[in-house]
């Protein structure tokens, strides 16, 4: 489906070659400011063409935003926007009559659908993602304004090159204290924090460029100043949520969340997360945040944290062999502009369905609030 989100809800639209793509985004609450300025900066991350570590195709991203709106506020009536694509060469993608790209979706939408997009990925390219970033912004925004949530994305790995993001390290819980969007964007286009591994991650895939391939990484996203409450057991549960958010990205193929994988090793004893009283905020907290922010389902008030591995782009310009669709024996060889790496540009968007996931909950829990106090 095209749709996500019960309450703050979204609709894509688009393929990676048509007129435009953008979104409907439901939900919104009236007489919150926005404007495209409030949106671009998030698009301009996502984006192709900022450097060589991505797809040279130009695309501008330009938002537009067509309903919902008035006078710079919004009317809690449906959200329109729309990208223009700009920089379309459907041409390079002839090949793709004959041949399913080994990986992509190519195959799998003509047994699904009998027919595909001709050029480029149609709905499985990136290029969808544009709606997810746009309405996620607009999620971004509200949260911050209601409750001061942050939500930042970076880039933890690349190939085999890793920066720390041991669970159990208090360098690294620190670095989740303190990290910034500004601070993850001054480190270029890599996105990644850790300075002594950032040289290398690029090296990673301008090294893959230059062989015509691509290479996979991991993201990390923090959300800090996560109200307590959120999320609806026991389907709904705020990390399943999170997760479906992630795995619904293109290329996505995992979710970790707090201590993951590593925690498997420790006993109980050692893993279980004890609370205190916090004077500070009035409030039990954690000493510890083995859970990642969220405990049978609800969000603690924790920070949460999770990490999404990216595998390497399906789509090559190195020569393959392959069979034809007739089931000939063939080698394939894409043209078309894609990316060594799509891992620096995911992170906006993996903020992006973070921003969703959460507002989408916080609304729900608003209305449980407001039909406590109206029978209690």
């Amino acid at each position: 489906m095209s749709s996500f989100g019960q309450v703050f809800r979204v609709t894509t639209y688009g393929e990676s070659h048509c007129k435009s793509v953008g979104c409907i985004v439901e939900g919104v609450p009236p007489g919150l400011s926005l404007t495209e300025e409030d949106i671009q900066p998030q698009l301009t991350r996502r984006r192709p063409g900022q450097s060589k570590l991505s797809t040279p195709r130009n695309e501008k991203d330009r938002v537009e935003i067509q309903s919902g709106t008035e006078f710079g506020r919004t009317l809690g009536t449906p959200i329109g926007m729309l990208v223009k694509n700009e920089d379309q060469r459907p041409h390079d993608y002839g090949d793709m009559d004959d041949f399913p790209r080994p990986s992509h979706a190519d195959f799998t939408y003509i047994e699904k659908y009998g027919i595909k997009a001709s050029s480029g990925g149609g709905r499985s390219s990136a290029r969808e993602t544009i709606g997810r970033v746009a309405a996620g912004a607009i999620a971004d925004k509200f949260l911050q304004q209601a409750c001061g949530v942050e939500i930042v994305a970076f880039v933890s790995q690349i190939g085999s090159v890793r920066m720390n993001r041991d669970p159990f390290d208090p360098k690294f819980l620190q670095l989740l204290n303190t990290i910034t969007r500004e601070q993850v964007d001054a480190t270029g286009p890599i996105r990644c924090p850790d300075a002594s591994v950032a040289g290398a991650m690029v090296e990673e895939i301008e090294r893959h460029r230059g062989d015509k391939d691509s290479i996979g990484g991991v993201v990390t996203c923090v959300v800090r100043n996560v109200p307590t409450g959120l999320g609806e057991p026991c389907f709904d549960k705020l990390e399943a949520k999170l997760a479906h958010a992630m795995l619904s990205i293109p290329a996505s193929k995992g979710f970790e969340i707090g201590s993951g994988f590593a925690g498997v090793a420790l006993p109980g004893s050692k893993h279980n997360d004890p609370f205190f009283f916090d004077e500070d905020s009035n409030r039990l907290r954690t000493r510890t945040n083995n859970s990642g922010g969220v405990q049978g389902g609800i969000s603690n008030g924790e920070h949460i944290y999770f990490s999404v591995p990216f595998k390497s782009a399906a789509t090559i310009s190195q020569a393959q062999a392959t069979a034809t669709y007739a089931g000939a024996d063939g080698v394939l060889a894409a043209k078309g502009r894609h990316d060594p790496s799509v891992t620096p540009r995911a992170t906006p968007i993996v903020e992006a369905m973070t921003a969703l996931v959460l507002a989408d909950a916080f609304l729900l829990q608003k209305a449980r609030e407001a039909a406590r106090a109206i029978v209690s």
